[in-house]
């Protein structure tokens, strides 16, 4: 019986290394190794799934390759004893969509280690509403609570806040009880944010230009998506003994700064690295999700679109006119 085919979308590149992707037909004999094989329901475009669609940045690293760092989904097939066919799981990172095929086909074969339950109470659409974007965002609360940054420390700003990390963030710090300042560069959001759970909204301007090596103290501690001169800015206005968790490169990846905020104000930066993060701190973080991040809010930062719109929202994405975050259904 021939196997049944699915449709994928897949990046290649030529001889001259000029980049190219279409939607395709493949079956599970040309999926990579794994022991679990996933039915994959939902998915999501981040912005580095963007860029991997659109080409601007190397993103994929093998060729031609199935692109899509989340999914959500249920197990058809496993040779993994955590796991059993009906499963419900989750997905995001550990090279899935840049050395991995990833998420944007009917079906994905990956190492059962890669894979978390999906949690209680939430649906494959749910937890793509959440994605990497929002186990980043949850990564980076936790760090900051780690560093002892509670909200009666202070207010705590977000960067890039109508993108999908920012999104996320404003709304698990709001429900914790955080004043947040949220920043953005499309003021037109602001009711956006606020209805997240925003206490203020500021133009990403007052943080986009070269930075003081020490400005006013403005908040205790923020979640930064965007980098360079964004995260130059937050650095020197946060108070002291203060930690900002960096996890974005929106504007850039350097950081021309100072060693001033770190040595005068005892300022920490915490890197948050969701791709390679541990499965306890994966755990951890899926487990919060479900229980710090209003469900209700959830639908409020998520737009659906179907598969054949993932291409077309890849580049939005890119050209900064996506709010929050995308599912995508299959």
């Amino acid at each position: 019986m021939p196997e049944e085919a699915f449709k994928a979308i897949l990046v290649s590149r030529d001889e001259d290394k000029k980049q190219s992707v279409a939607v395709t037909e493949l079956t599970e004999a040309d999926l990579m190794d794994g022991d679990v094989t996933v039915a994959v329901e939902a998915t999501t475009v981040n912005y580095k799934d963007g860029l991997a669609i659109t080409g601007k940045a190397p993103v994929v690293r093998r060729f031609p390759l199935i692109p899509g760092i989340d999914f959500a989904g249920t197990v058809t097939a496993s040779e993994n004893e955590e796991w059993r066919r009906g499963d419900k799981v989750v997905l995001n990172g550990w090279g899935v969509g840049e050395t991995h095929h990833g998420a944007y086909a009917g079906k994905a074969r990956v190492k059962g280690e890669w894979l978390v339950p999906l949690p209680e109470g939430m649906s494959a659409r749910d937890a793509m509403a959440v994605g990497t974007a929002g186990y980043t965002a949850m990564l980076s609360v936790m760090a900051l609570e780690r560093h002892g940054i509670t909200p009666d420390r202070g207010p705590v700003v977000v960067t890039g806040a109508a993108g999908g990390v920012g999104s996320v963030a404003v709304a698990i710090l709001s429900k914790l009880g955080y004043h947040v300042v949220a920043s953005t560069g499309r003021l037109a959001e602001s009711d956006y944010l606020k209805e997240l759970g925003a206490a203020e909204v500021i133009s990403r301007d007052e943080l986009s230009g070269p930075a003081k090596p020490l400005a006013k103290e403005r908040w205790a501690g923020g979640v930064d998506a965007v980098g360079s001169h964004t995260l130059a800015n937050v650095l020197s206005m946060t108070s002291y003994g203060g930690a900002v968790a960096a996890c974005g490169l929106a504007q850039g990846m350097d950081l021309p700064t100072s060693v001033a905020p770190f040595i005068l104000r005892g300022v920490s930066l915490l890197g948050i690295d969701s791709v390679m993060a541990p499965r306890a701190l994966r755990l951890e973080a899926w487990r919060r999700i479900g229980s710090d991040l209003d469900h209700a809010k959830l639908a409020a930062l998520s737009t659906t679109v179907p598969f054949d719109g993932i291409i077309d929202a890849a580049r939005d994405i890119v050209e900064g006119k996506v709010r929050g975050r995308v599912v995508v259904e299959m």
